[in-house]
Parts: C-alpha cells; sequence; structure tokens
C-alpha cells in the first residue's frame, strides 16, 4: 500500500506537488500533539501525586492531632474517674467510720444500760431474799397462829354443844337444813326466771321459723299481705276475666301461679298469692289485659310472660341498685338478683332489700367505731339475709340456705359466718357475727322499721312502766332501748335482795303474760341504800 501511494505521489507529477508538504505538516502536528499529549499526562499526574502527598500530610498530621487529643482526653477520664473513686471511697469511708462511731455509741449506751439494770437487779436479788426471810418468819408466826385458832375453835365448839344441849351431828344436821332452805328458795327463784326465758325464747324462735317458712313457701291464705286488689271499670269485665267455661281465669292461674279471686264485690277482682314476685307478675299482667280489653289464652300467656321479663328485669336493678347504694365490689350477678328479689319479701311488713341495705349500713359504723373493716362489715350486713330469696325447693333455714348459695358464689370467711351464724345457728368465728346480729336488731326494733305504728309503739313503753310501777316496793320504772329493757328502782328500805329479785321475776313473768312484743324484754331492778350526813 506505501508503494501504491509513492507510485502515486510519484507518479502524479506537478499536479499532487501540494500533497506531501500537507502530509508532512500533518504528520509534525500529530507529533506535537503526542508530545504536548504526552507533557500534559506527565503535569496531571505530578499534580495528582503533589495533591495525594498533601492530602496524606494532612491525614497525618491529622491523625497526630486527634491521637493527642484523644490521649489527652483519656487521661482527663481516668484522672476524673480516680477522682470519683477517691471521692466514693472517701464517703464510703465516711460513713462507715460514722457507723462504727454510731455502733460504738450504741454500745457504750447499752453497756452502761447493762450496768444500771445489774445493779437494780442486785438490789432487788437483795430485796427479795430479805422479804423471803420476812414470809419464812410470818410463815411460822402464821403455823403457829393456825394451831392455837385450831385449838380456840375446837374448845368454842364444845363449849357450844354443852351449852345447846346438842350433839356435833345434831348440829351439824341443822345447820345443813337452815342452809338448804335458803339455797332452796334462791334455786327456786333462779329457776322459775330461767324456765320463763326459756319459754319467751321459745316462743320468739317458733314465731320466727313459721313466719321464714310462710314467706318461702306458696300457700294459700287470705292474709292482708297476701292479697291485692285490681280495680275493674264494671261487673261486666268479671266475665270476661272468668271467660267461656272458665278458660281465661284458668289460663292467667296456671301462667303465673296466683289464686285470682272473683266474687260478688263491686268493682274489684282480688289477686292472692303468698309469693309476692308472683303476684306482682298476676297484678300488673291483669291491669294490662284489663286496659287492652283482649282476653283469650294466647294473649294471656303472651301478656304473662312479656310482664315476667320486665319483672326480671326490675329485680337485677334492683339488686344492682342496692350493691351501688352499699358501694360493694367484685359482687357475682346471681348474688345480686338474688339480693334483688328481697325487693318483693316483706318481714312484719318491712322490706327485706331496705332492711339489709340498713343493716349494710349499721354494720359499717359499728365496725368503724369498734376500729375493725367498715368494708368488710357493710358487705356481711348486706348479704345477711340472702337466703330468704331462696324458694321451698331448698331446704333448712335461711341462714344455712344463704351462706351455701354465697360459698358456691365466691363469697369467703367471714361473710359466710355472718350469714350462717346471724341468728346463732353456727358458733360465731368472728366479730362481724355479732355486730351485724346488733345491726339486724337495731334495723328491726327501732320504731316505725316494722308494722308498729308510733301511737302503738308508745302505747307499749306506758303500758310497761305501768306494768312495772303496779308492783308493792317500786318508786320508778323507766322503758329504754326502744321498749326491750325496763329499769326498776325499788325503796331500799321497804325491799330486801331476796325480794328485789322476786320482783325482777314477777315483772318478767307479767310482762310475758300480759304484754305482745317482738325479741325479749330485759327486767332490771336496783336497789340503792345511801348513807347521808351533814358536817356541821
Amino acid at each position: 500500500m506505501d508503494a501504491q501511494v509513492l507510485a502515486t505521489v510519484s507518479g502524479g507529477g506537478a499536479a499532487g506537488g501540494w500533497i506531501a508538504p500537507a502530509i508532512a505538516a500533518a504528520l509534525f502536528a500529530g507529533g506535537l500533539g503526542v508530545v504536548a499529549g504526552v507533557q500534559m499526562y506527565r503535569y496531571a499526574t505530578k499534580r495528582t501525586i503533589t495533591r495525594a502527598r498533601e492530602e496524606a500530610e494532612d491525614i497525618r498530621r491529622t491523625g497526630v492531632i486527634e491521637s493527642k487529643a484523644a490521649a489527652q482526653q483519656a487521661e482527663l477520664d481516668l484522672e476524673r474517674s480516680l477522682r470519683e473513686t477517691r471521692e466514693r471511697f472517701d464517703r464510703e469511708s465516711e460513713s462507715s467510720r460514722n457507723e462504727l462511731r454510731e455502733t460504738e455509741r450504741r454500745l457504750s449506751k447499752r453497756e452502761d444500760k447493762l450496768h444500771r439494770q445489774e445493779d437494780d437487779i442486785a438490789a432487788k436479788l437483795e430485796r427479795f431474799e430479805q422479804r423471803a426471810a420476812e414470809l419464812d418468819a410470818r410463815d411460822a408466826e402464821t403455823v403457829a397462829r393456825q394451831a392455837e385458832l385450831a385449838e380456840q375453835i375446837e374448845e368454842q365448839k364444845q363449849q357450844l354443844l354443852r351449852l345447846s344441849g346438842l350433839s356435833q351431828e345434831e348440829a351439824e344436821r341443822r345447820v345443813l337444813e337452815r342452809v338448804e332452805e335458803e339455797c332452796r328458795e334462791e334455786v327456786a327463784h333462779l329457776t322459775r326466771g330461767l324456765v320463763e326465758k326459756a319459754e319467751a325464747d321459745a316462743e320468739e324462735r317458733s314465731r320466727e321459723i313459721l313466719l321464714t317458712a310462710m314467706q318461702r313457701v306458696t300457700t294459700e291464705t287470705v292474709s292482708e299481705a297476701t292479697v291485692r286488689s285490681i280495680q275493674i271499670p264494671s261487673d261486666d269485665m268479671k266475665g270476661r276475666i272468668i271467660g267461656r267455661e272458665g278458660r281465661n281465669i284458668r289460663a292467667i292461674e296456671a301462667a303465673t301461679g296466683a289464686d285470682i279471686i272473683v266474687d260478688d264485690t263491686p268493682g274489684v277482682i282480688v289477686v292472692s298469692c303468698f309469693d309476692t314476685v308472683r303476684r306482682a307478675i298476676a297484678v300488673e299482667s291483669l291491669e294490662r289485659l284489663i286496659k287492652d280489653g283482649r282476653l283469650h289464652p294466647g294473649r294471656i300467656e303472651e301478656t304473662v310472660e312479656k310482664v315476667r321479663g320486665e319483672v326480671e328485669q326490675k329485680i337485677i336493678k334492683h339488686g344492682q341498685d342496692a350493691v351501688l347504694e352499699c358501694k360493694l365490689r367484685n359482687v357475682n350477678p346471681k348474688v345480686s338478683e338474688a339480693m334483688g328479689r328481697l325487693a318483693y319479701r316483706t318481714s312484719y311488713g318491712q322490706n327485706v332489700l331496705r332492711h339489709s341495705v340498713e343493716v349494710a349500713h349499721f354494720s359499717q359504723i359499728i365496725a368503724e367505731q369498734l376500729g375493725l373493716n367498715g368494708r368488710l362489715a357493710r358487705r356481711a350486713g348486706f348479704l345477711h339475709d340472702i337466703g330468704k330469696a331462696m324458694d321451698h325447693e331448698n331446704e333448712g333455714g335461711h341462714p344455712k340456705i344463704g351462706m351455701d348459695f354465697a360459698r358456691q358464689h365466691g363469697e369467703k370467711e367471714p361473710v359466710l359466718n355472718v350469714i350462717g351464724g346471724h341468728h346463732g345457728d353456727i358458733p360465731s368465728t368472728s366479730f362481724y357475727t355479732p355486730i351485724v346480729m346488733a345491726a339486724d336488731a337495731v334495723s328491726s326494733a327501732r320504731p316505725g322499721a316494722r308494722r308498729e305504728s308510733m301511737e302503738r309503739y308508745v302505747q307499749r313503753l306506758n303500758e310497761l312502766q305501768d306494768l312495772a310501777l303496779s308492783h308493792d316496793g317500786v318508786t320508778e320504772a323507766h322503758a329504754i332501748q326502744a321498749g326491750r329493757e325496763v329499769r326498776v328502782m325499788v325503796d331500799a328500805k321497804h325491799v330486801s335482795d331476796d325480794r328485789a329479785h322476786a320482783i325482777a321475776c314477777d315483772i318478767a313473768k307479767k310482762v310475758s303474760d300480759e304484754m305482745t312484743f317482738p325479741g325479749e324484754v330485759k327486767v332490771t331492778v336496783l336497789r340503792e341504800t345511801r348513807a347521808v350526813e351533814i358536817a356541821r
């Protein structure tokens, strides 16, 4: 190819003569470019190396500075750590020295105390030895005097026997007969009082058992506490309530469990049922059916079922409201519902749920006054009558039933003991049982709590005082504690101690025979002798 170029160049003649200088110029320019590029590369490389060296130097200097700073910082940290360690050691040493000084001071003080106690013990021991010596001498003297007294007594006994003309056996027999006669009279008084108290307790207990049984068992009765009258718009409604061939009234009685009495009394029908929940359901259902006017078995069953559900909700709400009122926590819903049923129970006309709330508050007040747990007493007092919410299918008295029910639903001691023992059925194992018993008595006996008017209450107290004043030798008589006790003051000049006991027995017997009262009445006869003189 180069030969061809040369031939072309050489063969070109004059026409190609300008090419050679151009090529030479191009080659020269290319050489200059190469040289310039090499120089520029060398310059750039040298500059890069110089910059790298400078950066390396900077890095080295920076590293040296940082190393020195780190070393200085380490020295400072070490110095600070040593200083803190020294200070901590100094503090601990000072604390230890203080503790040692305090221990030494206490030991010195205790040693002084022990020395004083040792001196006191030595002095007491000396006094005891002296006292023992005196006692030994006194014992010897006593023994001698006893022997002397025994001889004198025997001598006087023989003189008395000679003067009376009786033998020793006859004298002993007469003395024993006299003592026996006096004791027989006293025993008769005590026996009479115990018998009367037992009879009063038995009567009250039997009344309580009967009333509790009647509250729990649904039986036919026409007592005022078991019937409700319902007004009807006209006597024609009686026929509609009875229905064709008695279908409507049988449906009502079957659905509610209550007796519907339709008699000749104008404008009134009577609902009778001892179970107050059933009676409430029956009354509400009849009032709605009378107002609605549609009376047939299907409608009756539908209305009774609806009212029963509403009453159950009311029972639950009554229980929840009572729990909130007593500020109780963690009460099982079943327990709350059972307490709600007590809103439909009564005892002597007193609502049992309101009675339970009252007992809860009374129990809290009494417990707090005694320095006990008021919250626990309030819970026990609230639940003490929960057994009355059970129906007659449960066997036993309401304390036992209530205790078993409460135990099944998470209640613990001493609440269980209060429920089971608030009527003395089981022994009391805590202070809370007698507290709730007292609160129960207060709630039941206060004026107006049960079915007794204020006039009757005042009349009963006056009768109690008049009955006590009717006895000879009685100067004053006062009925106290809501009529549960009568204080009788007698004339000490005309009434002896034995006669005072007899008056108490007579008054208690008369009160038991002539008066009607809940619980028991305590008769206290006071005989006081005063000796008064004036110094002039």
